[in-house]
């Protein structure tokens, strides 16, 4: 007999199959020897009341053992000698669409800016000690895209756009622990990323593809308004195109921008990055003075209010996790948040935004951001990428004019004073302490400031001076959309080419960049079909 069933559980007792399986003899008279097999099927914490369970689907085998693996396997045909797509990014947009050409038998070449995941982590570690930042190997560019150096975080609301059952197992294809297949919130962990990163170039290259990284697209090769490949200086690639260059590639969208090819500004949320100490976290979302205890995993939290007329709110959240400096050039400071597989960092941050529409960069407070040097404002689709480009300006100059981040304590920030002295904190760079709410744009230090408040009533203890400000938080996603037909994925007006996940505007994550990977990639397949 195979029998699904829920059950509610303590957190000592969801912590250890055994003690699942001593629960579900008792409470459904099956004996111990008669429980051949137990698979989790989804897991949640249930912390509302004072005592806290573990919600459990489970699927109990009695006499019988399983018949089938843990996750379903994708098979891979060997495409060598099959027509060829080019992917111009290996972020997960990138990475997904060339194993979903690699099945429906086309050959994928895939294009890399930066360096190989290993090789990219030398660069990264190099902005802590010397404050230089790599522009084509750092934490947005090269082999995993931005998301390679994240939390992993694996949850999206995307279901409508694709299966996203398929995009978890093939990441356990690939690696990664079948508990993500039964988490409500599963994360794979920076530690764990790029092993599994890896395994999806093997195969891409194992099955007939091809994959070339410190190689950046300098020029789409277009003729009669069809895309036959690309230029990269010395090489050139010939076939229909998947851009997957990530929310990043400012240089991207200028090239696009001078050539003609439609883009428009999107909406945008920018604001700060806020780290607490993990042990106040748990505290707070457990309702208990020992926080997680033994058996619990570092708790997560979710805020989000309307503040005149725009949202604020919490955003990638990173329990037990660290902020990293995360600019892509020179003259920025910008942070984003990770964490590894156990999150059993002392920190605990999350990204604390304001919506921004493109309409408010109109607000007298959002232009009189300093321009940054040596680049023309052109406006129009850029605006938004401007705005961007001033305000991780704005911080690199508050912050000493190298990769240490402004930053401020968190009640101070809402009651308008400056702090003396900074919290210990994850962000290995370093602080410097500014007033925060003096120079960041009103319209942005208002809300938070009505929003830090709001938050702290919702949550005692949330609002606290243990907590500090680091600043600024601007790559929530693609200030950028590359116009794409709804039904084809196709540019507007140029045939052949296929903008491509977050960096297109049309993703904001792992999970949903790789779910647009599919679909550009089965749309790429009907185009080659009809040409």
């Amino acid at each position: 007999m195979i029998k699904e069933l829920q059950i509610r559980v303590l957190p000592e007792q969801a912590a250890d199959e055994q003690s699942i399986r001593e629960y579900l003899s008792k409470e459904y008279a099956v004996s111990p020897e008669s429980l051949t097999a137990v698979r989790v099927l989804k897991r949640s914490v249930d912390a509302r009341q004072r005592t806290i369970y573990v919600n459990l689907k489970v699927r109990m085998y009695v006499n019988e053992q399983p018949q089938d693996d843990e996750y379903q396997h994708t098979d891979y045909p060997n495409v060598a000698g099959r027509p060829q797509a080019i992917v111009v990014g290996a972020g997960p947009g990138g990475l997904f669409a060339a194993l979903r050409l690699i099945e429906l038998g086309i050959r994928p070449v895939v294009v890399e800016r930066g360096k190989n995941v290993h090789d990219r982590r030398k660069d990264i570690a190099q902005i802590s000690r010397s404050h230089q930042v790599d522009p084509e190997s750092n934490y947005s560019f090269g082999e995993g895209g931005a998301g390679a150096f994240s939390d992993g975080k694996l949850y999206t609301r995307s279901k409508k756009r694709g299966n996203v059952e398929k995009i978890l197992n093939v990441f356990c294809q690939h690696g990664a622990s079948t508990n993500i297949l039964s988490d409500a919130h599963p994360h794979l962990g920076t530690d764990k990323l790029p092993g599994i990163i890896e395994a999806m170039r093997n195969t891409i290259l194992r099955q007939g593809g091809e994959v070339y990284f410190q190689t950046k697209m300098r020029r789409l090769i277009i003729a009669d308004g069809k895309v036959e490949g690309i230029n990269c200086g010395d090489k050139e690639f010939y076939g229909p195109v998947i851009l997957a260059t990530g929310h990043s590639s400012r240089d991207v969208y200028r090239y696009l921008h001078a050539e003609g090819i439609e883009i428009e500004a999107k909406d945008l949320a920018v604001g700060v990055r806020l780290e607490h100490p993990s042990h106040k976290i748990d505290q707070i979302q457990y309702h208990r003075g020992e926080g997680r205890g033994k058996y619990l995993p570092a708790a997560e939290y979710n805020f989000v209010t309307q503040v005149e007329g725009r949202g604020v709110y919490s955003f990638c959240m990173c329990p037990g996790g660290t902020v990293v400096p995360a600019a892509s050039g020179p003259r920025q400071v910008v942070v984003n948040g990770m964490s590894n597989s156990q999150r059993n960092s002392p920190w605990s941050n999350s990204g604390m935004v304001v919506e921004l529409h493109v309409a408010d960069l109109d607000d007298p407070s959002l232009k009189g951001l300093p321009p940054v040097p040596e680049i023309e404002a052109k406006g129009g689709p850029l605006a938004m990428l401007e705005f961007q480009e001033r305000l991780e300006y704005t911080a690199w100059l508050q912050g000493g004019m190298r990769q240490t981040a402004p930053a401020q304590r968190m009640a101070h920030f809402v009651n308008g004073k400056g702090s003396y002295d900074l919290p210990s904190t994850s962000y290995t760079p370093g602080l410097v302490s500014t007033p925060i709410h003096f120079w960041m744009p009103q319209f942005i230090a208002s809300r938070l400031q009505q929003g830090f408040k709001h938050f702290g009533k919702m949550s005692h203890g949330f609002l606290t001076n243990d907590a500090v400000l680091i600043g600024v938080e601007t790559r929530t996603s693609a200030p950028v959309r590359i116009l794409r037909h709804r039904e084809t994925l196709q540019h507007i007006r140029i045939q052949g080419l296929f903008p491509c996940g977050e960096g297109a505007g049309y993703a904001g994550g792992i999970v949903s960049a790789a779910i647009d990977g599919e679909r550009c990639a089965e749309m790429l397949a009907e185009y080659l079909k009809q040409s």
